[in-house]
């Protein structure tokens, strides 16, 4: 090919530098966006070009029921699925959020228009329609955030429209953090050597999970400590914690009939699920007539009381395994001002005497 040749522009022809800092050719037409293979002219290249532009060319028949559009956003969803980023997601967190992109594509069919059209306008209204269910609507980014993590990481796009879009801010302080006479309250219908009660203790003096509470066992303790890994992330970022069995926890422990393998069992003698585990708790909780606690609110008073008895920030990661302080100055932000004031004013009065 001539260098004359070479500088004719061909038509849908466009370059982009990926994040490598590659310059890669395109076919870009109608939205679409077809990869072509690089040199521009090269044989490789002409013959790709020639498909491209003949398949764009042709009429196209509308998509049957069910039928993933090539390009559309549902055909996205379904590459995704299908990657190491999604599969390397607990299951609990690939069910949640494929049911996010699910109803995503549903609304208005927009599982069948092209991804690469997708701007952070359309998102941004969509997210507005939501602000009475500001959780929904902040998952809803946050699943398209990775979405689209992924189309650019695999060179499928060249931009994350999602990280332009800012969650929406929540009115809820998320569970209920037990107060003491709540948390009496449910010692005085639960006694000690009752399954509920320890289930009390295991979450109250641990800080953690659920997911991690029902795993709890006697193969975990070494030396008087609590020796695990969280089951959360466990298989991305995995956090081993060594935790101490405080004098009040052992007591109920030894005081209570456990299983094999778990301390917390079912009426048939079998561990707990995560979520039979929290169907079971709020039973126990409404039986002491505290219906506004759950599970997770232990999580967060735990928490809380730490801060109160003015461990850092660090401190209470290292019990609740937290790996930034983001999370933990949102459970124990009341405390933490209670603890500062108390110390604020001792000083002043001190200065005053």
């Amino acid at each position: 090919m001539t260098e004359d040749s070479m500088k004719i522009k061909l038509k849908y022809v466009i370059e982009d530098v990926d994040r490598h800092g590659n310059v890669r050719p395109y076919f870009r037409r109608n939205g679409r966006k077809i990869r072509l293979p690089p040199p521009v002219g090269s044989p490789e290249f002409l013959a790709a070009y020639k498909v491209a532009f003949a398949g764009e060319s042709t009429p196209k028949e509308a998509p049957k029921v069910g039928q993933i559009v090539p390009g559309s956003m549902r055909a996205l969803c379904v590459d995704y699925y299908k990657s190491a980023m999604f599969r390397e997601l607990a299951p609990w967190t690939q069910k949640v959020r494929k049911g996010i992109l699910e109803r995503f594509c549903q609304h208005k069919n927009d599982g069948d228009k092209p991804f690469a059209l997708l701007q952070p306008k359309h998102i941004r209204a969509r997210r507005d329609e939501m602000m009475d269910r500001p959780e929904s609507a902040n998952g809803m980014v946050k699943a398209l955030r990775q979405l689209y993590k992924f189309a650019v990481r695999y060179d499928l796009h060249d931009r994350n429209p999602a990280t332009e879009i800012e969650y929406l801010t929540s009115g809820s302080e998320g569970f209920h953090s037990w107060s003491l006479g709540e948390i009496e309250q449910f010692e005085e219908k639960h006694p000690v050597g009752s399954m509920a009660r320890l289930a009390l203790a295991l979450a109250l003096y641990t800080g953690q999970r659920r997911s991690d509470i029902v795993q709890f066992g006697k193969q975990h303790v070494r030396d008087g400590w609590l020796v695990f890994t969280q089951h959360k992330n466990r298989n991305r970022h995995s956090v081993r914690l060594e935790i101490p069995i405080v004098p009040d926890l052992q007591r109920i422990i030894d005081a209570t009939p456990t299983g094999d393998l778990a301390f917390l069992v079912t009426a048939f003698n079998r561990p707990f699920t995560s979520n039979g585990f929290g169907n079971r708790f709020r039973k126990w909780c409404n039986e002491a007539g505290l219906p506004q606690c759950s599970v997770h609110g232990l999580r967060k008073s735990a928490a809380a009381r730490l801060a109160e008895m003015g461990c850092t920030e660090f401190e209470i990661m290292a019990i609740t395994g937290h790996r930034t302080s983001k999370e933990v100055t949102r459970y124990t932000r009341a405390a933490s001002q209670k603890t500062r004031a108390e110390s604020a004013l001792k000083r002043m009065t001190g200065e005053r005497k």
